[in-house]
């Protein structure tokens, strides 16, 4: 079973995500910050990373830093609310190793769960 962590500090959103996740054969976690996430993912070892990119205190974008050089494995879709941050999400996108899955909200659970699929089946 692929292993999916949802990080959004909007508790309602990451839960939602990771029930989707869950009802549709994954194993998900949701946490709430980036700095849970880093830790929630050095034990879980997900499969894929869920990231909002606009948190408080560390934002998604130092998040997928810190997972692409500890999890290289990894993959990462990240969420954004705020078209303002394309342009950045994309730049920093070109820089990884892997693909980096780029959807906005509000996102429907099937194209979530299409982007999912095919970034996993990268791996």
């Amino acid at each position: 079973m692929q292993r999916v962590l949802v990080v959004d500090d909007e508790h309602l959103v990451a839960d939602t995500l990771s029930l989707v996740f869950n009802k549709s054969g994954f194993d998900a976690r949701a946490t709430y910050s980036a700095d849970s996430a880093l830790q929630c993912a050095r034990e879980f070892k997900p499969d894929l990373l869920l990231c909002d990119i606009t948190m408080p205190e560390k934002d998604g974008h130092a998040l997928v830093d810190e997972i692409t050089k500890e999890l290289p494995s990894c993959r990462i879709i990240v969420l954004t609310g705020f078209y303002s941050n394309l342009k950045r999400v994309k730049e920093q996108a070109n820089l990884l190793p892997q693909p980096l899955g780029i959807l906005t909200k509000p996102c429907h659970p099937e194209e979530l769960l299409r982007e999912a699929a095919a970034i996993l089946d990268t791996a």
